[in-house]
């Protein structure tokens, strides 16, 4: 045998070797390629294929050797020729190509650092500079209300009253303890009526909300709490992302011509004719 005839005989049998390396398996003499395990992995993990465990990757060859059985099956029965499969199958083609589009815009739009320290730094701003620690009571009445507050300047410890009389009982175990929170935190009259007290003054009449009535003593008031940039620079640029995508969803739909008109559009046609 010469030097070319042997080279060709140990490239016939390395060639095999080789693509049933790049197969997961085969089912009925039908190979099962390793690119439907790493398309399985990568939309289970959504991209994040980074340290697989490899009890994952075991379940997900399990997976496209099991579907592979049932599609074989189902090939047979004639499902792929259904008018049901074909209806299926078309918004399942919609589906990832829209899903594809999505992610390719995200990838080509990606919002920068700068981008998410401004939206940090608006945000930090519509914040409240100050956290309030309040106790309150909430009963149902504003006679009851003025009684306990009557009780309250007499002598009566707020704690003791709270735990007593007031219907939130979460906050009535702890002597009407509501913690440190930012005035964002509460409905408008509560928040007004709290903002308005100095350190350790109790309301003199019956705060109301859509809860019932509120006797609010403030505990104290301290610089809120912020986290950092870096805490949240991750999250914010999650939530510019959707915005940017929503944006131009928005405008694909609103430059498309056709004769279709959505339901918010309906409605607000409804809403100018009256």
């Amino acid at each position: 045998m010469n030097f070319k005839s042997s080279t060709a005989l140990i490239a016939a049998l390395v060639l095999p070797l080789s693509v049933m390396a790049q197969n997961v398996a085969t089912v009925n003499g039908k190979p099962v390629p390793m690119s439907r395990v790493d398309a399985l992995i990568k939309t289970a993990t959504h991209g994040q294929q980074q340290d697989v465990p490899p009890e994952v990757k075991a379940q997900a060859k399990d997976q496209v050797v099991l579907r592979e059985i049932f599609a074989q099956e189902a090939e047979k029965q004639g499902i792929p020729a259904s008018a049901d499969y074909k209806a299926q199958l078309d918004l399942v083609r919609q589906t990832v190509m829209i899903n594809t589009l999505f992610q390719n815009f995200i990838k080509t739009h990606p919002v920068s650092d700068t981008e998410a320290k401004a939206e940090y730094d608006q945000i930090k701003a519509e914040q409240s500079a100050l956290e309030y620690h309040a106790r309150h009571i909430l009963v149902d009445s504003e006679d009851e209300a003025k009684k306990l507050i009557a009780q309250i300047k007499a002598g009566s410890k707020f704690e003791d009253v709270a735990k007593k009389s007031s219907k939130d009982t979460e906050s009535a175990e702890k002597g009407g303890d509501l913690d440190w929170a930012k005035p964002s935190n509460y409905v408008p009259e509560f928040a007004t009526a709290m903002q308005g007290l100095k350190k350790g003054q109790m309301t003199d009449t019956p705060v109301k909300s859509q809860f019932g009535y509120h006797i609010i003593r403030l505990e104290d008031t301290r610089a809120a709490q912020f986290p950092s940039f870096d805490e949240v620079k991750d999250k914010i640029k999650q939530q510019k992302e959707q915005v940017k995508l929503q944006e131009y969803q928005e405008k694909l739909r609103k430059s498309a011509k056709t004769d279709y008109k959505f339901a918010a559009e309906q409605q607000q046609q409804q809403h100018v004719k009256k």
